[in-house]
């Protein structure tokens, strides 16, 4: 089993918004490749600095989604599915860059590790440093790399504990 974890985080409100990507790949139980990357979104206006320390400034130079996105998508190219935390949010920004910059999207499966960790082990409450602290993974929250590789032990401990994706 191959699969990728990605974690977004955003400047503002708008799901074209990424300002941050962490993204670990898992090939059986090893993790293989890891990529974490600022990324430029398309307007200057930040207001989640408040909750991952990014602003305008540290994003400035750095690639577009658009021009990541061929880094990015190689990560994905041969794997069975994407996890995140809150699955949603990171498969409409992953859909959100991939449409305001015409490209074309991954079609893989999300596995959401909010309903992994309530299923496999009836964590509540499930944001991520909970389940993380649960676990017993390191976190450094809304790092997005941190976030990637935390979704990624979760998984592959839920597949030690039986659980099939």
């Amino acid at each position: 089993m191959r699969f990728a974890a990605i974690d977004f985080e955003t400047a503002n409100y708008s799901q074209d918004s990424a300002c941050a990507v962490g993204l670990v790949v898992v090939d059986g139980a090893q993790i293989v490749d890891r990529a974490y990357h600022l990324i430029r979104p398309p307007t200057t206006e930040f207001k989640f600095t408040h909750i991952h320390g990014l602003t305008w400034t540290d994003v400035c130079n750095a690639k577009t989604f658009a021009e990541l996105w061929p880094e990015l998508r190689g990560y994905m190219r041969k794997i069975d599915f994407l996890a995140a935390h809150n699955a949603p949010f990171d498969r409409g920004v992953l859909a959100g860059c991939c449409t305001s910059y015409g490209l074309s999207n991954v079609r893989r499966r999300f596995v959401c590790t909010v309903q992994v960790a309530r299923e496999v082990w009836s964590i509540y409450p499930t944001k991520l440093p909970d389940v993380c602290r649960s676990l017993s993974i390191p976190l450094q929250h809304h790092r997005a790399d941190s976030d990637a590789e935390a979704c990624a032990r979760i998984v592959m401990a839920a597949m030690t504990a039986g659980w099939m994706p």
